[in-house]
């Protein structure tokens, strides 16, 4: 009992309830801002031998403009009495190469991004307090408790939310199925079973669902984005590359059950060769256009939509093909009762997105928006003449407002809602448990009876008794008390590390 109670004092400190939140902002902040510049690395300019080149990101702590054109610190308390957003400047290394001749490296403001309180870069973090309070002309005080009191905060209040016009709102955690993993199911159409396997292939923040699915006749199909009807597996794994009969029932599977589903397949197959394969998908996607376009489009579709986690390149279709057999295997051990469907509410199925991942996704879609204005902003000096400078190009306010409104309203990237919430401050025990939520994506208005129901791999994950009476009754769930979230391990160290161990790399045999 008494080895309990020093666990219990030991965890229950204000850091350690939200410290999921804080950890995925600090997180976001450090790798996931960079991450998203890494992905475009340059800005594209319709002029020869012009591009932008984006270097180091950073984000500085938040300050006010005052109207004398000082710059204090802002501090939360202040945020909230003059209904301010407690926000930071963003900070870009850029360098425009102008015809080929490269100009001076500049760093602009790109915007603004909402701090959360407590996080790293919050001006009441145990590491930025004193300079804060020096700044604002405050004594320094001894303990940190004190030196928040004199800043105007409750000494128990836990951080792990934003100050937006003023008022305080929490990113609620959102659960949703488990990228880049195939999951099995049945569903009933015209009163016959029909067996699928689904993936959703998630890259830099495109999310595509692939299917394979068991129609009539035993035949396999498929479908992604991008392709408006499904299209036979066979043909799919001969636009892939791989294209004698041998080859494709090898990489399926070797038992004589599941060979005599593939043999019919290869049977009904409208391809012979490569170029078949990818000229009928070029009729699928660009009908009515010349061979040539359909052709590119085709190989376009093939690269950038089929799969994108396993590579984007044409020297990724390899591995997309090994991928898309294991899914075929899937789906006909299914078929013959050798596996079972997969449980879509086991938690080993599901990811928890925090707040860092989904500022990241707001950041994404708000810094293309930005690259498109200081496309034109740049192509438009240079007709009138004038010197390319990134100082005049970027507009803060494009990406600031792409932030903000979100964050203000809720609504989010993918016409989700309610991903931002007004903080429930009626007590303390209230605020823990609506930083601690989690919710689902799925409808509130329909049944989802497997869904609401408590599943037994949340044991000690998520609480069984705080949820919401009524129709977010089991769809809106809370953090077991002892709960953590863990951080998932970037896919290339475990490459390498697999790599390291004697696996052997996918390749052309």
């Amino acid at each position: 009992m008494l080895e309990r109670r020093v666990l219990a004092r030991a965890y229950f400190t204000h850091e350690r309830l939200v410290k999921h939140q804080i950890d995925s902002f600090n997180r976001f902040i450090e790798e996931g801002l960079q991450r998203v510049i890494d992905e475009q690395r340059i800005i594209e300019l319709d002029i020869p031998d012009t591009y932008v080149k984006l270097g180091k990101i950073w984000v500085d702590k938040p300050i006010i403009r005052e109207a004398d054109g000082s710059e204090p610190p802002l501090v939360p308390s202040t945020a909230r009495l003059r209904n301010l957003t407690y926000a930071a400047k963003i900070q870009l290394i850029t360098q425009v190469i102008d015809e080929g001749r490269e100009l001076d490296e500049e760093v602009v403001t790109i915007g603004m991004m909402p701090i959360m309180v407590k996080s790293e870069k919050c001006n009441l973090h145990p590491d930025n307090i004193d300079e804060a309070l020096e700044k604002l002309r405050y004594p320094i005080l001894s303990t940190y408790e004190e030196k928040l009191t004199l800043l105007g905060e409750d000494t128990l209040d836990p951080g792990g939310y934003f100050i937006i016009n003023g008022s305080e709102r929490a990113l609620m955690t959102l659960e949703d199925l488990a990228p880049n993993k195939i999951l099995l199911e049945k569903e009933e159409r015209y009163g016959e079973s029909i067996e699928i396997a689904k993936v959703f292939s998630q890259r830099s923040g495109y999310r595509a669902l692939v299917v394979v699915e068991r129609s009539k006749g035993d035949i396999l199909e498929v479908s992604f984005p991008q392709l408006p009807k499904t299209i036979p597996f066979v043909t799919m794994m001969r636009a892939l590359g791989v294209e004698t009969d041998q080859e494709i029932v090898t990489m399926v599977s070797e038992d004589p059950e599941i060979m005599k589903f593939l043999l019919e397949n290869l049977e009904d197959a409208e391809v012979e060769t490569q170029e078949q394969a990818i000229e009928l998908i070029g009729k699928k996607v660009a009908p009515g256009q010349s061979k040539e376009y359909k052709i590119n489009r085709a190989n376009q579709v093939i690269d950038q939509y089929f799969l994108p986690h396993l590579g984007t390149t044409p020297e990724s279709r390899r591995a997309k093909a090994f991928f898309l057999a294991r899914m075929a295997e899937a789906v006909l051990e299914l078929a013959l009762g050798l596996r079972r469907e997969d449980d879509k509410d086991h938690y080993a199925n599901k990811r928890l997105k925090l707040a860092g991942d989904l500022m990241e996704e707001i950041f994404r879609v708000a810094f293309l928006r930005l690259i498109k204005d200081v496309k034109y902003q740049l192509e438009r000096a240079k007709v009138r003449g004038r010197p390319l400078k990134m100082s005049t190009a970027v507009r803060s306010d494009v990406l600031t407002d792409r932030i903000m409104h979100p964050m203000a309203t809720g609504n989010w990237v993918r016409g989700r809602t309610g991903v931002s919430q007004l903080i429930d401050r009626h007590n303390y025990l209230s605020i823990i448990s609506h930083l601690r939520r989690v919710i689902s994506p799925l409808s509130r208005s329909q049944p989802h009876f497997e869904a609401r129901d408590l599943h037994p791999t949340q044991w000690g994950r998520i609480c069984p008794s705080e949820t919401p009476e009524g129709p977010n009754c089991g769809l809106v769930k809370n953090f077991a008390q002892y709960a953590e979230v863990s951080v998932g391990t970037d896919e290339k160290e475990v490459i390498s590390t697999l790599y390291e161990l004697g696996v052997e790399p996918i390749r052309r045999v």
